[in-house]
């Protein structure tokens, strides 16, 4: 440990991509460190007679290699690194006399004291690694660490890099489509609110969460994507075109999504639409209306013993529209769970159709206006009754129509 008198270590970030790292033990130590290893790129030899589940794992899908017996000296030919992950201090110590002959830098978890290298506290935000040397003390080391994420997790501006004079910068413009969630601002990805705090345009749907939308920087470009006034089809031209000049003109955009990118938002169309550009693309997904409005309302799409299955349909067409790609017969035939989105302008004519094929009219319904939102309102059914129901109780959309026995499956949620 450092003290007054003992020099402090060096702080060195390791590149250690196709590099060979050789980790000895195969226990709960060395599965707490091997994934940095592998998210490192480094080229991981892992050296135990025995390995946990999680290890295994790694070994099976092809990610590191194992040799299944003890320590010898020469594991560590070729190695630019090795961390001991055992509790036997004689072998541990086996493992630093070899490194340091070899003059090869060495973790221990069983002695820090004794090594000739520590392993930090670590916490990444985005593209930022913050890494934490506590004087040999883990425990203040991850205090400080801690406190260090929150702060880098706080809303508002992104931090800014200071560049050195003559450091080339990066201007390529590039676009993520982030799923914002289904109405609740907390419900947003981590990776889609860093990456929303980075942008310098956002072009943003309808059913996005305001909030998160008050947070973002005052000087971002932000594009209402319900109010390009065009149809349908020259809307969604109009925001391909808007998301692919501002990334070529070197901006940083986000194409905010309710709910998932891809489910019914059209999100392959905005990716297929940049990529054909050259324009780079992140995709990230956002937690779906589909499944989390009913469980927030105390719905469970599956729930044991009740429905082993769930089918997530749009019906924003009428069954009997040329252009549906839906088949109602034989969704009336499921036992499962059938979630409709967009579908409240249909139901009429989707309850007909379903009860026409077969659907008991007496199966369980609810409809979840605006869900996971303050104004969330909920109402029970049956499927011959629900759309009587929901003109006399006045819900509009946005709002999800559940049909099978999951509806009663738990009872009514408690608001949080």
């Amino acid at each position: 440990m450092t003290g007054p008198t003992s020099p402090s270590p060096y702080p060195l970030g390791l590149r250690l991509d196709g590099r060979r790292v050789v980790v000895v033990g195969g226990g709960a130590v060395a599965t707490r460190r091997v994934p940095a290893l592998l998210d490192a790129g480094a080229d991981v030899l892992l050296v135990s007679p025995e390995l946990t589940p999680a290890l295994r794992a790694h070994v099976d899908a092809g990610r590191l290699h194992w040799e299944p017996r003890r320590f010898a000296p020469g594991d560590l030919d070729g190695a630019w690194l090795v961390q001991v992950a055992v509790d036997d201090r004689t072998a541990a110590a086996a493992v630093s006399a070899a490194a340091a002959e070899r003059r090869i830098f060495c973790v221990r978890a069983d002695d820090r004291t004794a090594a000739s290298a520590w392993t930090p506290a670590v916490t990444r935000h985005g593209p930022v690694t913050v890494a934490v040397l506590g004087g040999g003390d883990p425990r203040r080391a991850m205090a400080v660490r801690d406190a260090v994420r929150e702060l880098l997790g706080r809303k508002g501006p992104p931090l800014t890099p200071a560049v050195e004079e003559g450091t080339p910068v990066n201007t390529g413009g590039r676009v993520a489509l982030v799923g914002s969630g289904p109405g609740d601002p907390e419900l947003i990805t981590v990776k889609g609110w860093r990456l929303l705090t980075e942008a310098e345009v956002v072009v943003a749907d309808r059913l996005v969460p305001g909030l998160l939308l008050d947070e973002m920087r005052p000087d971002v470009e932000l594009v209402d994507a319900s109010k390009i006034p065009y149809g349908p089809s020259r809307a969604q031209e109009e925001i391909n075109r808007i998301l692919v000049d501002r990334a070529r003109a070197g901006k940083v955009v986000v194409r905010l999504k309710g709910g998932d990118p891809y489910v019914f938002g059209r999100g392959g169309e905005e990716l297929l639409a940049c990529a054909e550009a050259g324009v780079p693309v992140t995709v990230v997904p956002g937690v779906t209306s589909a499944i989390a409005v009913p469980e927030v309302a105390g719905v469970p799409v599956t729930h044991r013993g009740v429905a082993h299955e769930f089918t997530v349909v749009s019906g924003h067409l009428a069954p009997d529209a040329p252009a549906s790609l839906v088949r109602w017969d034989a969704l009336a035939g499921l036992r499962g769970t059938l979630v409709i989105l967009m579908g409240l302008k249909n139901l009429a004519a989707i309850a007909a159709t379903l009860i026409a094929h077969g659907k008991p009219a007496d199966t369980p319904a609810a409809v979840i206006q605006e869900g996971t939102t303050a104004a969330q309102r909920m109402l029970r059914s049956t499927l011959g009754a629900v759309a009587a129901d929901v003109e006399a109780a006045a819900l509009r959309p946005p709002a999800i129509v559940v049909l099978g026995d999951v509806v009663h499956a738990l009872p009514p949620a408690t608001p949080a």
